[in-house]
């Protein structure tokens, strides 16, 4: 192990969870810092400038992790710029790797989100219609500007190359521990691969009949969770609520089943799997006693492609 490794963090479209899950390491943070150098985090911890980290010479990060996904200007400019000076690259969490819950904006079109954003809400006060520009001239003089805002959301991948993808809306943060341990160790897989433990949610899941040497039944009805109150003991599948456990990753340890929460897929696509919604809905719907069943699902787009519509082969044309 190098005696120190230095180490590179960007939130691109994020909301920053993923900076909370590294720092909610705590202790474990404590064990890996002497082994890292960090030279950049931004824009949510260290006192860095965007400049600060393209005065860096290429290549001389060993380390770089960018949460959160593309959708303005400047976040691609600093994603490009995060490529070329760090040797290894990682897409850190679900909107990172996939688009995550803001690639469900790609069901719209960016005149449509302006329209509700600045027109429709009820608590908008804009009487002279404005909305935002890149270029602004102020007093005649000073001219501010403001990055392009892309008429789609894209993952990571979408704008460099990336070197390893991790899921998860944040990341577990025990996981995060794991995959900052097997990089210092060097010890990890080829190059393109998720770090993951290869697990599906629904191998680690305490709910899961196989856990108790029983068969799993076919669903028989399909329920919300506002419907009423799961049983613990049993599989929520099984009970109707639609889980999507059999085609996530499971490194969260099953954590939302565990409080009777239905897993939504933000960890990400077991290994071999390319398109995450069709695969999810491939297993829902082979799974139901009844295909009318599917009919009664609220909303299957947004379901399915929650966390993953960008990175679809449908490349998020919804619309």
């Amino acid at each position: 192990m190098p005696e120190k490794i230095k180490l590179a963090y960007l939130l691109a479209g994020g909301c920053a969870g993923c900076d909370m899950a590294v720092v909610d390491l705590s202790e474990t943070l404590l064990d890996v810092l002497p082994h890292l150098e960090i030279v950049f985090w931004a824009p949510t911890v260290a006192d860095v400038k965007y400049k600060d980290l393209e005065a860096m010479p290429d290549g001389s990060i060993d380390l770089g992790l960018v949460s959160g996904m593309i959708r303005l200007s400047e976040q691609e400019h600093m994603t490009r710029v995060m490529r070329k000076k760090c040797k290894t690259l990682v897409a850190l969490g679900a909107c990172a790797s996939l688009g995550g819950i803001p690639g469900m904006a790609n069901m719209h079109t960016k005149e449509e989100i302006y329209q509700t954003a600045y027109f429709d809400t009820y608590s908008t006060d804009n009487p002279e219609g404005v909305i935002p520009q890149t270029k602004c001239l102020v007093d005649g003089k000073y001219e501010l500007t403001l990055p392009e805002f892309y008429k789609d959301v894209r993952p990571v991948s979408a704008v460099v190359e990336v070197d390893y993808f991790t899921g998860g809306c944040p990341p577990h943060h025990s996981f995060i521990g794991a995959a900052l341990t097997a990089v210092l160790e060097g010890k990890l897989p080829p190059r393109g691969s998720w770090l993951t433990s290869g697990k599906a949610v629904c191998d680690v899941c305490a709910r899961n009949p196989a856990q108790r040497g029983r068969e799993r039944e076919l669903i028989r009805e399909v329920r919300r969770v506002v419907d009423a109150r799961p049983d613990p003991e049993k599989c929520l599948l099984q009970e109707g609520y639609i889980c999507l456990g059999p085609v996530t990753q499971g490194d969260c340890n099953a954590q939302c089943p565990g409080v009777n929460i239905p897993c939504r897929g933000c960890g990400g696509p077991i290994p071999g799997v390319k398109d995450f919604g069709l695969r999810a809905v491939s297993a829902i719907a082979g799974s139901m006693a009844d295909e009318k069943l599917v009919d009664q699902i609220d909303c299957p787009a947004k379901l399915f492609y929650r966390y993953s519509l960008p990175s679809s082969i449908l490349g998020g044309k919804l619309k």
